[in-house]
């Protein structure tokens, strides 16, 4: 299972999908709420979840693409149970509180760290920064 906003696709967020698979055999994508990258990023995400939604449904590498929950964000590891949470290596919200909940839960789930992608090139903000300032 990975996690993320996947705003606009490319090449950090192909390779933290593919590294993923490479997990397991299954991939199931939590895409982040509207409302959830507004409250973390402090922005609107400049891609809808339902538009970010479909593009992961049509991924090749993606076997399961959902919306995140809209409260409890770890609701969705109860309902899907995956063997492994792949997490990128940039990712810090809510993730700190994992271990407690997997424990708590009594789930016996991995955590596996994605290594970046040349980071400063293909990070999200990194590319928006750059989109504005060609603007």
């Amino acid at each position: 299972m990975i996690f993320g906003t996947f705003d606009n696709l490319h090449a950090g967020h192909e390779f933290f999908i593919k590294e993923a698979k490479k997990l397991g055999d299954q991939v199931i994508a939590v895409v982040a709420r509207d409302l959830t990258v507004k409250q973390i990023k402090k922005k609107e995400p400049e891609i809808s979840e339902k538009k970010r939604l479909n593009a992961l449904k049509n991924h090749p590498l993606i076997d399961k693409a959902i919306l995140g929950e809209k409260s409890d964000k770890f609701k969705v590891i109860l309902k899907h149970k995956p063997d492994i949470l792949a997490l990128g290596y940039d990712q810090f919200v809510f993730t700190f509180l994992l271990p407690k909940f997997l424990i708590k839960n009594k789930l016996n789930i991995e955590i596996k760290r994605i290594d970046p992608y040349n980071p400063q090139i293909f990070k999200s903000s990194v590319l928006r920064a750059k989109k504005e300032q060609n603007a």
